[in-house]
Formats: structure tokens, sequence, C-alpha cells
């Protein structure tokens, strides 16, 4: 099968695509035929070797795929060839294959086509968890979801205004913006042009409720400081590559709280809101009302192309690889 292959760490470029063997299912597993992969940030920093967790070279790169079930290993319940399923691990995704272990992957409802299963999970689920579980925003409040046009805060923007909240989108252009407007945000800041913290009170009558920063860096303060008294910040990562240091003075004086989430935390110290939290969204993705945005979908031999235009900040939305192609 093919692959696209990270056989040096360094830039997306580095990526190629090679022929490699045809996965097996082992003891647990399943082989799934990828019908398409979601392009990530951790992706980017996966390849670079900066990422939390290193893969040791060579390896498939991707982490996020739907697909039907090829081919089911010993001791596999529940699942059976041609299943549509949606996913993710670690590695392995750009690729015309993946073996998995089954208890990672969830069946496609047969209203929802695999491209748009690939491109709800991680993003999806992050957001939603964020603002269901962790921010536990209400109808009506302000939200602030920063870097919204992109893969997190789009989806935060779309699931905001599903949760009945009013959503300011927080981004770096116009154009950015008008697409967090078409995809229900209420209002907008350019922070590369206008003062965040004060058009953020300026658009909420005084302050907003919660904060969605998928950004981190010169972002986060301005946005923290904007805040209602009681107000919520959660960080889900930092994509503008900088950790930012908050004063520990501003949650003092404002009665805020601040708070991060990851996947992994999440699913192993509340597992109970996770499983509330994925039949939700399952739900709304059924109906319709968290279809994601794909702005560009590349074949498997472009996959270098899609990383950079994540990294370089040039993609909207979710981006996609279609290894069929």
């Amino acid at each position: 099968m093919r692959a696209a292959r990270c056989l040096a760490y360094g830039p997306p470029s580095t990526v190629v695509v090679v022929e490699v063997p045809d996965p097996v299912a082992s003891e647990g597993q399943v082989v799934v035929d990828v019908a398409a992969a979601a392009v990530n940030f951790p992706d980017v920093l996966v390849v670079a070797d900066k990422y939390q967790i290193n893969i040791p070279v060579p390896f498939t790169v991707g982490s996020e795929f739907a697909g039907t079930v090829r081919a089911v290993g010993d001791g596999v319940g529940g699942l059976s060839v041609g299943d549509r399923v949606m996913g993710s691990a670690l590695f392995g995704a750009f690729a015309e294959q993946i073996a998995v272990a089954a208890a990672s992957l969830q069946t496609v409802d047969p209203a929802v086509d695999l491209a748009t299963a690939a491109a709800s999970g991680v993003a999806h689920c992050t957001a939603y968890h964020a603002l269901r579980s962790v921010a536990r925003v209400e109808p009506g409040e302000w939200i602030v979801v920063l870097g919204a046009a992109g893969g997190v805060g789009l989806a935060a923007v779309e699931l905001g205004a599903a949760l009945g909240a009013r959503v300011l989108a927080a981004a770096s252009s116009s154009e950015k913006l008008a697409l967090c407007l078409e995809r229900g945000a209420e209002a907008g800041v350019n922070y590369g042009t206008e003062d965040l913290k004060v058009r953020i009170k300026e658009i909420t009558g005084g302050g907003a409720h919660v904060v969605v920063d998928p950004v981190g860096g010169t972002v986060a303060e301005p946005a923290l400081r904007a805040l209602a008294w009681g107000g919520r910040f959660v960080t889900v990562g930092f994509a503008s590559g900088e950790i930012p240091r908050i004063p520990l003075n501003l949650v003092l004086l404002k009665g805020v709280w601040a708070t991060g989430f990851t996947m992994e935390g999440f699913a192993r110290h509340q597992a109970g809101d996770r499983e509330r939290d994925l039949a939700e969204l399952a739900e709304l993705a059924r109906t319709g009302r968290a279809a994601p945005y794909i702005s560009a979908t590349y074949p498997l031999d472009q996959v270098g192309r899609a990383l950079s235009d994540l990294s370089e900040r040039r993609a909207t939305g979710k981006v996609l690889v279609d290894p069929t192609r």
C-alpha cells in the first residue's frame, strides 16, 4: 500500500509517499481502508520531533481518519468487515490502510459521510468537551473563541452556537472572520488590527463569560483580561508556538478560573462526561447541526503541502487527505 512517511525529522516537505507492506490485524485490532484522514497541528509537531511524545522514525504520519473495516483480528467483538468507522491514533492515518485497536474506533452513522466523519473527530470533540464539560457553557453566555477560523476554533464557533451561546470569534484577518460569521458567530474581532481586550468588552457589554484558547501566544492575556467577574478561561493548545505566562494576580482580582483541556486527561479523569458528550455530539452530527467546514482535500502525495498550509496558518476549518486519490 501507499503511505506518507516521515523518514527523518524536519519540516512538512520532508514527508514522502512510499510503498510499504499492507498492515495485518493483530489480536484486538482491525485494519481499516482509509477513505479520508484529517490534518491536525500535532501532525506537524510530530514530523518536526517537537511534540510532547517522540515517535521514532520511520513512521507513517497522520492521526485522524475514517473508512471501512477491511479485516478483523482475533478477540474483536462488535465490528465486522464492511463497517464504516472513524478513529484516531498517534500516527499511521495518512495511508491507504491502517491497523488500530478496535477499542479506539467508533461506528459512523449511515447519515454521515466518511469525509465529514474524519473531519469531525479530534477538533469537534476537543471543542465540545471544552465548552460542554470544562467551561460548562450556558445558553445566552458570551464565549470568545481565539484562533476562531482554525480547526478547533471553528468547531468551537459552530458548537458554541449549537449550545445556545453568543459567540464572539477572534481571528487574524477579515476573511477568516467572515467565515466565522457564516458558521455561527454573532460578532468578530480582528486581533491583527484591533485591541482585543477593549473590543471584547465593548461587544459583550462589560466582559465575556468564557474564553476558549487553542492559540496561546500574545492573544491569551488580553482575552483573559476581558473576562467578566467569575469568567472561565480554557486553554486547549498553543498553535502560535508560544506558551504564554499569565500573571496570577489577574485570576485573583477578577475572580476567574483558568483551566486546561487535553483529550487524554479528560478521558482518564472524566470518563462519564466524555461518554455523555460523545453521545450528544453524535446526535448533533446525525442531524446536521455539527457539520465541520472542510476547506481543502489533498491527495496522498500532497501531504507535505497540507501540513504546510496548516503550520503556516493558510488553512481554515479542516484540511483532509484522501488516500484514494
